[in-house]
């Protein structure tokens, strides 16, 4: 035991060398206790555990305290402010608070003469590298600018307010700004209306009081459900318009055409999309090998838009293009990676048009093991443009004027084909979490019509399996020819995550040993020994929320999701920026001619690029779910009062975070409403149990709930429990602490605890809808 003053109190080494030696299992009572400390010592240890905290030295989660996760060494990161000596301090851009605590402090070393693109300030987002800090005092990282990504914003979305005496105020929709109202005066009003969505610039103010801004742009009412994605664009700092020279290129782009080409213009591809996807990026033939070696084997072909012949290394479409880092989809607008002439026409692989596209043509066993591949780059003619329920329609016996022609010749071959990969898929043994995904369908004036859950059809697995085939593939080659690729990672879950699960199945006396290494089937024997059981829903949100999140990274660690040792994203260049790379990389691998990945890309680059488009992805779902939510509270804000049946998909002191049935929104029931008892929060189980009479409201719960408030601009809904299925808790296993009170607040209703695995997103308007499997799933 380690002291350093008259009192005998531990300095803070003791104290972080005590609590790695315990991996996290340790709260204030076992470090007093080893310390020797008494009761007078313990303000003095909280507070210097909560200074560990602050600095990211130690990490607290509830009354645990434990080392901070890692952080990756090159990770984007916003500086939020400076130390007492005036260094700059950052903090990740991307961090899950309710999973992993407060996030860990960077302090930047900036060097006496900065070097172009470096120089920072408070408010700016970097890209950083990052290590562990030798220092015990401070923070626990230091990090040192690559790059200044986005510089400190003084414009602010939200809501204007008429004010009777003329001018206004502004209600920021950003929570982050929630308490910080803007004062507009009349003449910097530009017309603005009560309820009118703007943006101002802040105007710099040094008198007391609210701050003063001047508006800038009219984004029209936010009464209007057109309006509610651009609140998602604006306030995620969405890139909405492309440049102009960006714009120039690609209308200037000339189509593909035979030279260094390969003609498969005789090879009955197809697209198989959703009904009413505009571009069509992929297609897919197979048929039985001829080999007689290779008997009750397959010939799989996909080809893949040829994005990269367009979209040329160092041009300004380029440019723009890593800047957005993917397609974003909402359910009324698509913000695009790349313009229109170039996704949906150009590299639309639309039927009976000579089309530009690399491919990758597979031999599959007969055990449905792919026994090799080969890359082209190819000039194809789509034969057909399928939907996946006019193919399993045709498959199923009811073939329309479309399908009847290609059954036998098209359809049943790749149907076949896919039953030969499925067996070596199922023997892999994936993670089994194929959750229900909502789709909000939109009537002409932009209002809801409906949230439906499309049909799972093995239309959609068909395309799946193959994409992910040719993920494969593009992963294997490049590794095989020593090329740097950005990489489409999975981590496995961490031993927290893995020994919580364990915890919370033992309350339900599922037994879950785990025994070698960690495998996704051990997470799959889990759920088929549950399914139909009424623990099913509840354990399923369980262990996707004990998954880690996937990324792009340039250094291969496997994707445990998939069980995979190598994947990489390939199947979607138009809509990620990571595919594009990809695509460059074959064409430089395999020397195939223009827009080959340049000579400079080197890991250390692609780095900086996986961890950029990685926050981008994270960018565009947050946005796209919180345009989801404003949708459906929009929707609801004129039901107040009405009873929904849902299902409780949160649990976390503030209360029941709950789901409905009918349109899949979510909303709180604050702890305060569910009784005239108090509810302690048990984390193990993820309940809420009364003190009392021991009732339980646990996640996967199905309630009864009335709507008492909806906040259309912020996406929030908040509920009163009429009923519940929930069950008492067992007296001696309740676990009591400190109950929380809080008040409804007008900003996300979403549990912060709910983590969703990317996915992807579709276009839900008539003709903008676009949902293909592995080609956008979280995995």
């Amino acid at each position: 035991m380690k002291r350093n003053n008259d009192h005998g109190f531990p300095d803070r080494n003791a104290i972080v060398a005590f609590i790695k030696a315990n991996h996290g299992n340790v709260g204030t009572r076992e470090i007093a206790r080893e310390f020797g400390l008494k009761n007078a010592d313990r303000a003095e240890l909280r507070r210097m555990l909560r200074e560990l905290a602050d600095d990211g030295v130690v990490k607290k989660k509830r009354h645990k305290i434990s080392e901070p996760d890692s952080l990756p060494p090159t990770l984007l990161a916003d500086i939020t402010g400076r130390d007492a000596d005036g260094e700059l301090i950052a903090s990740p851009a991307e961090w899950d608070e309710v999973e992993n605590g407060e996030p860990p402090k960077i302090i930047i070393e900036m060097p006496r003469r900065p070097k172009p693109g470096t120089a920072a300030g408070v408010g700016d987002r970097a890209l950083l590298l990052v290590e562990r800090s030798e220092e015990t005092e401070g923070p626990a990282y230091r990090g040192r600018i690559i790059k200044v990504i986005d510089k400190a914003k003084s414009r602010i979305l939200g809501v204007f307010r008429e004010l009777p005496e003329g001018g206004g105020r502004l209600v920021p929709v950003d929570k982050k700004f929630a308490d910080r109202e803007l004062n507009i005066a009349k003449a910097d009003a530009q017309g603005a209306q009560d309820g009118d969505l703007v943006s101002i610039d802040i105007v710099r103010s040094r008198g007391f009081g609210l701050a003063s801004g001047r508006v800038k742009e009219k984004l029209g009412s936010v009464k209007s459900e057109k309006a509610i994605s651009l609140i998602a664009i604006y306030a995620h700092d969405i890139p909405l318009q492309f440049s102009p020279a960006a714009e120039r290129e690609a209308e200037a782009a000339e189509p593909a055409n035979l030279r260094g080409r390969e003609d498969w213009r005789d090879v009955p591809l197809v697209t198989i999309d959703p009904p009413d996807a505009k571009d069509h990026d992929d297609a897919v033939h197979a048929q039985p090998d001829p080999d007689p070696n290779n008997k009750g084997g397959f010939i799989v072909d996909v080809a893949i838009a040829d994005v990269s012949f367009y979209v040329r290394p160092g041009t300004t479409l380029d440019r723009d293009a890593l800047d957005r880092g993917n397609s974003v989809y909402f359910p009324d607008r698509v913000v695009p990676m790349l313009p229109e002439r170039i996704s949906n026409n150009l590299c639309s692989l639309v039927p009976g048009e000579p089309r530009g596209a690399l491919a990758v043509r597979m031999v599959i066993g007969p055990d449905g093991r792919k026994r090799s591949h080969r890359f082209h780059r190819i000039l194809m003619r789509s034969a057909a443009k399928l939907n996946y329920a006019q193919a399993q329609a045709a498959i199923d016996g009811r073939p329309d004027d479309t399908t009847g022609p290609l059954l036998d010749p098209i359809l049943r071959p790749l149907y076949a084909a896919y039953a030969c990969v499925k067996r070596a898929r199922d023997e892999r043994d994936p993670l089994n979490l194929d959750l229900p995904e909502r789709k909000i369908l939109l009537k002409s004036d932009g209002t809801v019509d409906r949230v439906i859950v499309p049909e799972r059809l093995d239309a959609h697995k068909l395309i799946e399996e193959f994409m992910i085939l040719a993920n494969v593939a593009a992963a294997e080659m490049l590794e095989k020819k020593s090329l740097p690729l950005i990489y489409r990672v999975h981590d496995e879950p961490t031993l927290e995550k893995v020994h919580a699960l364990a915890e919370f199945l033992q309350t339900l006396d599922v037994p879950f040993a785990k025994s070698g290494a960690l495998r996704p089937a051990l997470f799959n024997r889990v759920l088929a020994q549950l399914e139909g059981h009424d623990h099913f829903p509840l354990v399923s949100e369980v262990v996707l929320r004990a998954q880690a999140q996937a990324e792009y990274s340039a250094e291969n660690y496997g994707h445990f999701g998939l069980n995979l040792r190598r994947y990489a994203h390939f199947t979607s260049p138009i809509r990620r920026y990571a595919d594009l790379i990809v695509h460059r990389a074959l064409v430089r691998a395999l020397g195939l001619g223009e827009g080959a990945l340049p000579d400079s890309e080197t890991p250390e680059t692609l780095s900086e690029v996986a961890a950029h488009i990685s926050v981008t992805e994270r960018r565009a779902m947050k946005a796209e779910r919180e345009t989801v939510d404003r949708l459906i509270a929009h929707h609801l804000a004129d039901r107040i009062g009405a009873s929904f049946q849902g299902r409780v998909s949160g649990v976390t002191r503030a209360g029941l975070f709950v789901k409905l049935a009918e349109t899949g929104a979510d909303g709180l029931i604050p702890i305060r409403s569910l009784g005239t008892e108090y509810f302690n929060y048990d984390e193990g189980r993820h309940a809420l149990v009364g003190t009392r009479s021991g009732t339980m409201h646990r996640l996967g719960d199905v309630v009864d709930v009335r709507l008492i408030e909806a906040a259309p601009v912020a996406g929030a809904l908040r509920f009163e429990l009429l009923s519940s299925s929930g069950e008492t808790a067992p007296r001696d296993r309740r676990q009591s602490g400190p109950q929380r009170r809080p008040s409804f607040k007008a900003h996300p209703g979403r549990s912060p605890n709910k983590r969703k695995p990317e996915k992807k997103s579709g276009k839900a308007k008539k003709g903008k809808s676009k949902s293909k499997g592995a080609k956008g799933k979280a995995w």
